[in-house]
């Protein structure tokens, strides 16, 4: 859908911004705040505020970036006593205050809602209060949306990445500024065509959802049932695996195994053994995405003979055994030559099972049914060696083993390029939704009697 432009636009003498309606103004945002330290304020700094200062059981809330970004005012457990809030009243937030991110993720902004539950800024915030030139919800608009702001944002903020913002720098940023009921319409517009966008994307991210569980059910279906719908089926004996085929076998993963070895602890391998070249140290960062062509840690030839036991050789399964646990990743052909670290476990099939099979066996969500059971803890943060051999794993014939890793094969590839599709439809109006917002709050379209439309 196309939408219309004003009638008449002049030069508006902001660099980034262009043209602009005829009717619209450039302002300093200084000049669309209260006056004194109600317009602009950065929350408490150095001994005003700390951590021994909050109070669990305090009244007052401290509101930091966590709640900037995620605009979301509930989340966060920091509160400050009576006392202690009477003292720091002038970083209160009211509803209807524009708050910035300061540091780190820099650039943030959200309105404070009607509902905010009574509190103050940490020092990581910045608190703006309007006058009646223009809507706080147009300015937080203004400030995360149109890229002319943000263009200022990042030339003037310390650094090119917006670390580090001050009130001088947003006071000093330009604003294309219509009529306040001009602000209101653009805000009703948007506020529609962005939850018809949003309503889309919701739909997309639903489908992904869907397609990620029919993935799971296609795999978990296949290494447990068989790709025979009428093969005879017997009582496997493992309640989380109920019947499998008649003639396959439920076995163990230690006998399945010709070797399970977990990457060197302790003093075996650190970080001064490292260089910069040589063989490679393989980990999670190529575990966890599947690809073995990314890293940068090496150790010497020297220590490479010394390691030979941690070495990794095509068609090893790898395993990540701490933190990001249990991904599973086949080490491809032509693999340079290297070790595993200490958070992987290296598993080498005997001949009774291929590793592509053991591998999509492993990936299923019934086996971390095991794990989970199996883990220390019972938390799935940890895998050891003893976790991983007791894993029961219903197995086929070789040559059933190489059709169903050959159909699984040709399902996920269509499954996971119609989720990649999905990915890129939410991408694609993710776009759409911010040139949206961009355009009607810079005066490149005029929403006005688009608004009156709707209303009538």
């Amino acid at each position: 859908m196309s939408f219309p432009r004003y009638p008449d636009y002049k030069d508006s003498g902001v660099e980034w911004l262009g043209e602009m309606p005829g009717h619209w103004e450039v302002k300093r945002l200084r000049y669309l705040l209260l006056d004194s330290y109600n317009g602009m304020k950065i929350g408490p700094f150095g001994s005003q505020l700390t951590s021994d200062m909050l109070d669990d059981d305090g009244p007052f809330k401290v509101y930091g970036q966590e709640n900037v970004i995620c605009d979301n005012f509930s989340i966060g457990s920091r509160y400050v006593s009576v006392k202690k809030f009477a003292e720091l009243k002038v970083y209160e937030i009211i509803p209807g205050d524009v708050l910035i991110t300061m540091m780190g993720t820099s650039g943030r902004c959200c309105v404070a809602p009607i509902n905010i539950l009574q509190g103050i800024i940490d020092s990581h915030l910045l608190r703006m209060r309007v006058n009646n030139q223009i809507y706080s919800n147009f300015l937080k608009l203004l400030i995360d949306e149109s890229m002319y702001v943000k263009h200022q944002v990042q030339l003037f903020g310390k650094g090119s990445i917006m670390h580090g913002l001050n009130s001088s720098i947003v006071k000093e940023l330009s604003i294309a500024l219509p009529p306040q009921s001009e602000q209101s319409a653009i805000a009703t517009f948007l506020d529609h065509e962005t939850g018809k966008i949003d309503a889309l994307v919701a739909e997309q991210e639903k489908l992904i959802v869907l397609l990620k569980e029919k993935r799971q059910a296609v795999i978990s279906h296949a290494v447990t049932k068989g790709l025979n719908p009428n093969a005879p089926m017997k009582d496997s004996g493992i309640e989380w695996l109920g019947e499998v085929p008649e003639h396959w076998g439920v076995v163990p993963l230690k006998y399945l195994s010709s070797n399970i070895k977990a990457g060197p602890f302790g003093s075996a391998l650190t970080k001064d053994m490292y260089a910069l070249s040589g063989f490679r140290v393989y980990g999670q960062e190529q575990v966890i995405p599947c690809d073995f062509n990314i890293g940068d840690y090496y150790i010497s030839e020297q220590q490479f003979e010394l390691m030979r036991e941690y070495e990794v050789q095509s068609g090893d399964i790898l395993i990540s055994c701490v933190g990001t646990f249990g991904k599973i990743a086949t080490v491809p052909a032509n693999i340079e030559p290297g070790i595993i670290n200490p958070r992987l476990i290296r598993l080498r099939t005997n001949q009774s099972i291929t590793p592509f099979f053991l591998s999509s066996v492993l990936r299923c969500a019934i086996v971390f049914e095991q794990f989970s059971a199996l883990s220390r803890g019972g938390t799935m943060d940890t895998i050891n060696i003893g976790t991983l051999s007791n894993i029961v794993i219903a197995v086929p014939p070789l040559p059933e083993q190489s059709a169903i890793v050959a159909y699984l094969d040709q399902q996920t590839t269509k499954l996971d390029t119609l989720t990649a599709e999905a990915q890129r439809a939410i991408e694609l109006l993710k776009e759409r939704r911010s040139a949206l917002i961009s355009a009607a709050v810079t005066g490149k379209i005029d929403v006005r009697g688009l608004v009156d439309q709707e209303a009538a």
